[in-house]
C-alpha cells in the first residue's frame, strides 16, 4: 500500500480535516491502538501474556461445533 492509497479531505480554507484509508489499514490500525490499549493496563498485560502460553485451549471449529452454530 503506497501513500497515494491515502486520500486528505480539505475545507474550503484547504485545512485537511480528515483522511480516507483503505479498509485494510484502517483494520491494522485499530488493531494496533486496541492492543496498545489492552496493553496499557498492567492487569490485562498479564492476563494476555498467561492466555498466549496457555496450551490447553481447543480449536474454534471445535467450539462451534460443540455450540451447535
Amino acid at each position: 500500500m503506497s501513500d497515494k492509497d491515502i486520500q486528505i479531505v480539505s475545507n474550503e480554507a484547504g485545512e485537511a480535516t480528515a483522511v480516507i484509508v483503505p479498509i485494510e489499514l484502517w483494520r491494522e490500525i485499530s488493531s494496533e491502538r486496541e492492543t496498545a490499549h489492552l496493553l496499557g493496563s498492567e492487569e490485562m498485560r498479564k492476563r494476555l501474556l498467561a492466555a498466549i502460553e496457555r496450551k490447553n485451549g481447543i480449536p474454534l471449529a471445535e467450539v462451534i461445533e460443540k455450540l451447535g452454530l
